[in-house]
C-alpha cells in the first residue's frame, strides 16, 4: 500500500463524506418541507458532516474496503450516513411526501454530479488538469451514489419508492429494512447489480460531460 494509493484515497474519502452530507441534507430538508420537522429537531437540516455521520457506514465500511483492496483506485468506495428520521404522522400526504423525501437524496447527488462536470470544464478552460480530475472524480462518485441509493433495497431511497408503489404498510417495510445492510451487501455481489450501476453511472457522466462540451477517455 503505497504512499499514492492512500492520497488517493483520503481525497476519495473526503469527497464521500462531503457527498453524503449533502444527500442526507436534501432528505432533512424535503422532509421540513413536507411538514415532519423531526430531522430539524435533531439537528440534521445542515450540510454539516458530524451530524450525519454513521460509525459504520461513514467511517468503517470506506476505510476497511480500501484496505481489503489495496488500492482506491480500482472501485468506488462504498459508505452511508445516519439516515434521516422521518415520522410518517407529521406529513401531509404520507405516501406521496415519503416518495418525495427519499427521492431527494438521489437528485442532490445528480444536480452535484452535474455541478462537479462544471468544474471539470472549468479546469479545462484554465489548464488545470488537477482541477479537472478532481471535478470528474468527485462527479462520477457521486452519481454512483444516486444510483446505488435507488437500488429497491430497504432501506436505500428506491425501496422507500416500492413501498409507496405497492401500499406497504410502515410496520412491514420496518421489519424487513432491519435486514437491509445484510441485503445490500449481498446485492452488490452480484454481477448484475454492479453492472447497472456502473453503467448508469458511466452513462450520466458521459451526458453531462457531452452538455458541457467535454469528452471522457
Amino acid at each position: 500500500m503505497d504512499t499514492q494509493s492512500i492520497a488517493d484515497f483520503l481525497i476519495l474519502y473526503i469527497g464521500l463524506i462531503v457527498l453524503l452530507s449533502f444527500h442526507e441534507w436534501g432528505h432533512a430538508w424535503v422532509a421540513l418541507r413536507c411538514g415532519d420537522d423531526t430531522a430539524k429537531q435533531m439537528g440534521r437540516v445542515s450540510i454539516n458532516p458530524i451530524v450525519h455521520i454513521c460509525p459504520v457506514g461513514t467511517v468503517l465500511m470506506p476505510i476497511l474496503g480500501f484496505v481489503l483492496s489495496g488500492s482506491a483506485l480500482g472501485s468506488f468506495v462504498i459508505g452511508w450516513a445516519k439516515p434521516v428520521p422521518v415520522n410518517p404522522s407529521n406529513l401531509r400526504r404520507p405516501r406521496i411526501d415519503d416518495t418525495l423525501i427519499a427521492m431527494a437524496g438521489p437528485m442532490m447527488n445528480l444536480i452535484l454530479g452535474a455541478l462537479l462536470v462544471g468544474l471539470a470544464k472549468m479546469g479545462v478552460m484554465v489548464n488545470s488538469d488537477m482541477l479537472a480530475e478532481i471535478g470528474f472524480r468527485f462527479a462520477a462518485l457521486s452519481l454512483f451514489l444516486c444510483f446505488f441509493n435507488l437500488l429497491p433495497i430497504p432501506p436505500l431511497d428506491g425501496s422507500h419508492v416500492v413501498k409507496n408503489l405497492v401500499k406497504m404498510s410502515w410496520e412491514s417495510y420496518m421489519k424487513i429494512a432491519q435486514f437491509g445492510f445484510i441485503l445490500v451487501i449481498v446485492a452488490i455481489q452480484i454481477p448484475e447489480v454492479n453492472r447497472f450501476i456502473t453503467g448508469m453511472t458511466v452513462g450520466t457522466l458521459n451526458i453531462f460531460a457531452g452538455l458541457f462540451g467535454l469528452k471522457l477517455n
